[in-house]
């Protein structure tokens, strides 16, 4: 499955801008942008994905359990992340690493996650609303539909204030949208209208599954089907999703109800460190979307607008000391005291836990000062 006729493109894969029928909508949102704004696209893309090639090495290495790579997908969600506003609640997947960077979450909490010495890893509301990741596929659809039903009855969208008027958005994959917890999500953002924006991100493959498996049609019209109003886009466009998530999230704060964008890209790497790709799709695909890799087109189009090579070394040196930054950090965390376990599972405290807690305590004082 490719980009069609129906695909909303603004950067072709050759980094020119795309001027027709289809973009003119988009286009003046573009021509809003200042030149630090996309510099910050590309710094934001680039920075992103060099943190990715460290953590794969750092699980490699021994120091996570697992690793969950965006690599190939930083497009998608850059541009849509500078699309949201600071009162927008964000519910990610579990690949999510530069929508977490954008929205302020210090990306080593993900690192502390996947290493497995913390519950979740933040606390939303110190983080502009970005919610925490969910690796049971789909099921934080429902939240943030929950989430966007709530606002509404608070009245806390579509008042007409676009400064303090909130939208949700919901990040999820291909192989969710087979889930049952995506098609409940669709019914009730469609039934109580709630200000919800999907935002799929079609990467071709549920781990070794691929979309032309699990959908016979594109799949922005399964929740068409639903009454909810969605286009599919060039993932790989970071000016296309942003400027698509734009135009929708304006409209859904303004109430017109939920919409989806289906980004298409493609996750260059494997599904999660524990999968081999060689396994189960050829190098003729890998290659047909390398060619079109996000990072390489945005580069393109930024030097027809005059940035030299300067600005493209500076952003390659702050992506390798950032990266040299997260693994220093990573190799110094230590693990909590275990018992730390039972101190957040309710909000108050609670005799099951404490119970819990004092029963490993003793446990653990069974084997002696030495063990």
């Amino acid at each position: 499955m490719s980009y069609t006729a129906a695909t909303v493109q603004l950067l072709s894969p050759e980094g020119t801008l795309v001027e027709s029928d289809a973009t003119a909508a988009y286009l003046p949102l573009v021509e809003a942008l200042s030149d630090e704004q996309l510099r910050e696209f590309h710094r934001q893309m680039v920075v992103i994905r060099r943190f990715d090639v460290e953590a794969t090495n750092l699980q490699r290495q021994g120091q996570l359990g697992l690793w969950v790579p965006s690599f190939g997908q930083e497009a998608a969600q850059v541009g849509s992340a500078f699309a949201a506003r600071p009162q927008d609640h964000i519910f990610p997947a579990y690949r999510e690493h530069a929508v977490a960077r954008i929205r302020g979450v210090d990306v080593l909490n993900i690192i502390r996650m996947l290493r497995g010495i913390t519950h979740g890893g933040w606390n939303p509301a110190d983080h502009n609303n970005f919610h925490l990741y969910t690796l049971v596929i789909g099921s934080h659809t429902l939240h943030a539909t929950g989430m966007a039903m709530g606002l509404a009855l608070k009245g806390e969208t579509a008042t007409g204030n676009p400064e303090t008027d909130a939208a949700v958005v919901a990040y999820f994959g291909d192989g969710a949208t087979s889930q049952g917890d995506v098609s409940e999500a669709f019914v009730f953002a469609a039934s109580y209208q709630a200000p919800v924006l999907f935002f799929l991100q079609n990467n071709h493959w549920a781990i070794s599954v691929p979309v032309t498996t699990q959908s016979r049609t594109p799949l922005y019209l399964r929740s068409e089907g639903f009454g909810i109003p969605s286009v599919q886009i060039d993932g790989n466009d970071v000016l296309a999703s942003y400027a698509v998530s734009a135009a929708n999230l304006d409209a859904i704060r303004a109430g017109s109800g939920p919409k989806l964008i289906e980004a298409l890209t493609y996750r260059m790497g494997p599904h999660t460190s524990s999968d081999d790709p060689t396994k189960y799709r050829d190098d003729a695909e890998l290659h047909y979307w390398q060619e079109r890799d996000p990072i390489a087109r945005f580069e393109a189009y930024l030097r027809t607008r005059g940035e030299g090579d300067a600005f493209f070394a500076e952003v390659r040196t702050e992506a390798e000391d950032f990266a040299s930054d997260i693994r220093t950090r990573t190799l110094a965390l230590d693990s909590p005291p275990s018992d730390t376990i039972f101190d957040f599972v309710y909000a108050e405290p609670h005799p099951v836990m404490a119970a819990q807690k004092q029963w490993l305590a003793d446990y653990e004082a069974s084997f002696g000062g030495d063990a």
